[in-house]
């Protein structure tokens, strides 16, 4: 992409401002888009924060997408990086089909990682920044796009549905566990296997054709390093008469789920939390240790760099579907016990999909409501219905782990 001069002056008592968008440059804007993510922290003065480490590869949460790119913005005559934003495309379902069989695709465009540095906000960079990725979604044939913040965001929010005509679309429900020092107990009864990459693909493709945001190329995140497998749950009286390898004739009751291992891409810190609190969240993982037996729920030390695994593709069915699906992400949090670095279980699920009330979390850590917003990229899906108009009423949505 060429360098391109935009003029931003939207504040009336300064001076116009240059301000360059252009393509980054991972050799020569490494080091200043690091210290810009650095100083662009989550949360208020005084308040908790949640900091992101992007791990010395700030377009990492992109590069899993075959179309992607990362745009930063310079500055004034010295050239310096004062904010960036990230966008990929992909093609999903948008919940229709146009017959029994075939799911209705859309290629769409995610924005996620903008920042502005604090000193040079309210000038249209932010503003800019969402246009010049918009036209390159659109120049690469995507038909919308999507962000997704949460809903104390009110900055972002602004600047998508006031700015830049973004519609609210979606508001999933977000799901925390934390990862204790002591294993969960599993039903007896219960079998819980893991399948290869083809069967789950084939599994997901069924399940999750009526869905919306169902990725096309469903196969690429299977099959990626960070994907670190897929789980069935099922009766072990039902395990006798299926046969994993070939995937026929699914049980009446199971509950599939797949983790993702996001500490390569990206680091979290909490900040901000009183010193009363510190000692409190201790003292848990004190007792925790000493008689584990109890089965305390202890509080992960989330004030040092962490990471944590994200449950996607989460799906049950049958009378035993809810007790089935507790039961595996019992299992995906003794797999994180294991792993020292990881402290939660996070999970994304649309609010009125039945496998939220059967995922375990801690409502302290979890919130209602993170709000994605769309919006339709011009006449470039000329001769579809309306997806942002033409609401869809599947309560189920497909989270993409690459997106985190």
């Amino acid at each position: 992409m060429s360098f391109k001069k935009i003029v931003a002056d939207d504040c009336n008592y300064l001076p116009p401002i240059q301000v360059v968008v252009r393509e980054y440059d991972e050799v020569r804007d490494t080091a200043a888009v690091e210290e810009l993510e650095r100083r662009c922290e989550v949360g208020q003065p005084g308040e908790t924060a949640l900091v992101t480490d992007l791990m010395g590869d700030p377009i990492a949460r992109v590069r899993n997408f075959k179309s992607h790119v990362m745009l930063v913005a310079e500055y004034g005559n010295g050239g310096e990086i004062v904010g960036v934003i990230r966008g990929c495309i992909k093609t999903v379902t948008n919940g229709k089909r146009i017959s029994t069989e075939l799911p209705v695709y859309v290629k769409l465009a995610y924005i996620l990682g903008l920042r502005v540095s604090s000193t040079h906000r309210r000038l249209g960079i932010a503003t800019k920044l969402v246009e010049e990725l918009e036209k390159w979604s659109k120049e690469n044939g995507a038909e919308f796009a999507y962000m997704a913040t949460d809903c104390s965001n009110h900055p972002s929010l602004n600047l998508f549905t006031r700015k830049c005509n973004y519609v609210k679309f979606q508001n999933p429900t977000v799901l925390v566990q934390p990862v204790h020092l002591h294993y969960k107990p599993l039903s007896s009864d219960i079998a819980i296997i893991r399948i290869s990459p083809q069967l789950s693909e084939t599994i997901y493709r069924r399940i999750f054709s009526s869905s919306e945001f169902f990725p096309e190329d469903v196969d690429c995140i299977l099959n990626n390093k960070l994907n670190l497998g897929t789980f069935m749950a099922l009766t072990k009286k039902s395990l006798s008469n299926w046969n994993p390898t070939t995937g026929d004739h699914l049980p009446s009751s199971f509950a599939i789920l797949s983790i993702w291992d996001t500490k390569e891409v990206f680091r979290l810190q909490v900040k901000g939390v009183s010193a009363l609190k510190h000692v409190a969240c201790l003292a848990t993982r004190v007792l925790d240790a000493m008689v584990p037996w109890l089965k305390i729920p202890s509080v992960p030390n989330v004030f040092d760099n962490f990471g944590f695994y994200f449950l996607y593709a989460l799906h049950m069915e049958g009378k035993d579907g809810s007790r089935l699906m507790n039961n595996l992400c019992k299992f995906a949090h003794n797999m994180a016990r294991d792993d020292v670095d990881c402290k939660v279980l996070v999970a994304e699920v649309g609010q009125m999909d039945p496998v939220r009330e059967a995922i375990p979390h801690w409502k302290k850590f979890s919130w209602d409501e993170d709000i994605w917003c769309i919006k339709k990229l011009g006449e470039a899906n000329k001769g579809h219905d309306d997806w942002v108009k033409s609401r869809v009423s599947s309560p189920v949505i497909f989270v993409d782990p690459r997106e985190l």
